[in-house]
């Protein structure tokens, strides 16, 4: 009996209650499959660069919302004054750093003592909640797969790993159930299954943004999902510089080695040069 009971409740966290139920009467679960919108990134495409103001306000949206569960432990605070980034002025870094309190390493401070950080620390780490860094998420996710496991929607759209932050943000039905105790929560872009354990994190009209911009809970979605994509990858505009010019000097190169090869060749072929 008690063997019984451990099997249903395993059954019921990792299937959901409609898994279980399925299971019990022998039929096969329906394979959940997410669902990720296609957001249209400034960033996307073999030119496309950040934009210094949708990163500030995805900075913003980070600050007053996803920092309370979520650590930012990878990303430097003086990095956010880079060309590419959100380019803040010196002075504002500095500002915004004493807003967190970091870990104090001096000589004489005492374990677990803290002070104000400085443009050289980086954002503390956030285990609070449980909840994952998301330093990397924006490339730790793929949001795009398939078709039928081909990978062909990466290669047209991308690996979709801001798609798949938005996607989560926006992707709450408002159902909700209980599993062992934890309320679950359906999203449909949450790839494991379908239900997670962060309650909706945003409102419309949660945060004013100085610049007037728009703040329905896409806007923020897309916002944050964009500055996240930039602590992920900070150096992709100079990536995408170095590639073209790298593309543009082989192509250059084949050209001339493909003319020489005719030059040299020509009069063994009794062409005329």
């Amino acid at each position: 009996m008690i063997k019984h009971n451990i099997l249903a409740a395993l059954l019921a966290f990792s299937l959901g209650a409609t898994g279980a139920m399925a299971a019990e009467d022998g039929a096969k679960p329906k394979k959940f499959e997410a669902e990720i919108e296609d957001f249209a990134f400034s960033f996307e495409g073999p030119f496309g660069k950040y934009e210094p103001l949708q990163l500030q306000r995805g900075l913003q949206v980070y600050t007053e919302v996803c920092a309370a569960c979520h650590g930012l432990r990878q990303v430097a605070f003086r990095n956010l004054g880079d060309p590419g980034g959100p380019q803040m002025e010196a002075d504002q870094v500095k500002a915004f750093a004493k807003l967190f309190d970091v870990a104090d390493t001096s000589d004489d401070a005492e374990p677990g003592d803290t002070r104000p950080g400085k443009p050289a620390d980086k954002f503390p780490a956030n285990t609070d909640a449980g909840a994952p860094d998301l330093s990397l998420m924006a490339k730790a996710r793929a949001g795009f797969k398939g078709p039928y496991g081909s990978g062909i929607n990466q290669i047209l759209k991308g690996m979709g790993g801001a798609e798949y932050v938005a996607s989560m943000v926006v992707g709450y039905t408002g159902e909700e159930k209980e599993v062992a105790g934890t309320t679950l929560y359906e999203n449909t872009a949450f790839e494991s299954g379908g239900w997670t354990a962060m309650p909706p994190p945003m409102e419309d009209g949660q945060i004013e943004f100085r610049d007037g911009a728009p703040n329905t809970v896409e806007a923020m979605a897309e916002d944050v999902a964009a500055f996240l994509m930039w602590t992920a990858e900070p150096k992709l505009v100079q990536r995408k510089r170095t590639g073209f010019l790298v593309v543009s000097f082989m192509i250059l190169l084949t050209s001339l080695l493909y003319l020489t090869n005719k030059k040299l060749w020509a009069p063994a072929k009794r062409k005329d040069v």
